[in-house]
């Protein structure tokens, strides 16, 4: 197996691992990734398969658990009931609940919600250039999730903070400051949400925290940590990820002089989350000895699945590094695929869907007022600031 050696946190490769991902892939299907100390998927076909293959999964194999630091304690009580970190039977009852409230039909009822914030975020703009992020992509997607769970609006920025200070606990950024950061940020969000299901649980609500308190399969019921762990991971990954796929999209529209309308917005969207995905790295267990693409994994290593590399494979996609709404390929893996298939992604492709177009038509004379540059956020993919004038 080859090896290669990239810092995630290097600047160039913050602002374009795609170079990086190429050469991965000439060595197959798999190769080593010497900063990561691990085996990586970088073609369509592996990552396909990998996230497939129930051999592989999330959860740590028993006899790897390490005790936790006494600093993060807080931090992984919550993530100990993660759906995102388990696998079957516990993932599947845990996501079974999750589905019994997060129905489609309720996403697709947020249809006029989502544009009519949209509209607001515009006509709040203030004049002359403006950063698209806090103005617009990250408002609307942590104003849905929070009143999907029954949250007051004015408390969309306190959950933002919660938020990105847990989830740079997977970034390859991460520090001991950032880890006291996430702890104190869970013990809070914590707190607050167990108000909020206290209240709930008496006074049940037309929201998503009731429903998920009452979802119940084959008499089992959420519990409160798991209530409080679920409507965290709702937040964090509802939000985190539709929050880079806007503004990485808006950047690529303007930079390729792309369209985007309300008729061809689900080609587009998708595309854009081929192109410039949020998350480019995904990692999963093996839980036998196991060999798969030529290469044998024992019980407990690690495999990271580039979601990114798979997205810009040319044995799928033609000429992959070109923004091409119109083309016919197989589907992306920016959701992930098989059991931990993202269970927002309804939600996801109808805030894209919605609100792009919106803002496409509602500022036509859109321009980027600096070049745009990505955060040092991997294994997330999103940009630091989008400076525009209208």
């Amino acid at each position: 197996m080859q090896h290669f050696s990239h810092a995630p946190t290097e600047h160039a490769f913050v602002q374009d691992p795609y170079p990086f991902y190429d050469r991965l892939r000439t060595a197959g299907d798999l190769a080593w990734w010497e900063d990561y100390g691990m085996v990586c998927a970088a073609s369509h076909r592996a990552v396909h398969t990998l996230l497939r293959d129930r051999r592989f999964g999330r959860e740590v194999p028993s006899e790897m658990a390490r005790p936790v630091p006494d600093h993060l304690v807080p931090f992984y009580a919550v993530e100990n009931h993660s759906m995102l970190e388990l696998e079957a039977p516990r993932h599947t009852r845990l996501r079974g609940l999750v589905l019994r409230a997060f129905t489609s039909r309720r996403i697709a009822s947020l249809g006029p919600e989502i544009a009519t914030l949209a509209h607001e975020q515009i006509d709040a703009f203030p004049e002359g250039a403006l950063d698209l992020l806090p103005a617009f992509c990250q408002p609307i997607p942590v104003i849905v999730i929070a009143r999907l769970l029954g949250v007051p609006d004015s408390l969309a920025p306190q959950l933002l903070d919660w938020s990105n200070a847990m989830v740079a606990m997977y970034q390859a950024r991460r520090t001991h400051e950032i880890e006291d950061a996430a702890s104190r940020a869970a013990l809070e969000f914590s707190a607050f949400l167990t108000e909020y299901i206290d209240a709930r649980r008496s006074d049940p609500r037309d929201d998503l925290l009731s429903q998920l308190i009452a979802a119940e399969e084959e008499g089992e019921k959420l519990s409160t940590e798991e209530l409080i762990t679920t409507c965290i991971l709702l937040l964090n990954a509802g939000h985190e990820a539709t929050v880079h796929t806007m503004g990485n999209g808006i950047k690529t529209l303007l930079e390729t002089g792309t369209p985007i309308t309300e008729a061809d917005a689900g080609p587009v969207s998708e595309e854009i989350m081929r192109h410039d995905p949020p998350l480019h790295l995904f990692m999963r267990y093996a839980y036998e000895d196991v060999e798969v693409f030529g290469h044998r994994f024992r019980r407990g290593e690690q495999v990271a699945l580039l979601l990114g590399a798979a997205g810009r494979d040319p044995g799928v996609y033609a000429d992959p590094h070109r923004f091409d709404p119109r083309r016919e390929a197989p589907a992306h893996h920016a959701f992930g695929g098989g059991p931990h298939f993202c269970v927002g992604a309804p939600l996801a492709r109808l805030e894209l869907q919605v609100a792009l177009p919106i803002l496409f038509a509602r500022c036509p004379g859109l321009r980027l007022a600096e070049p745009p540059r990505y955060a040092d956020l991997y294994p997330f993919h999103g940009l630091e600031r989008l400076v525009v004038t209208r």
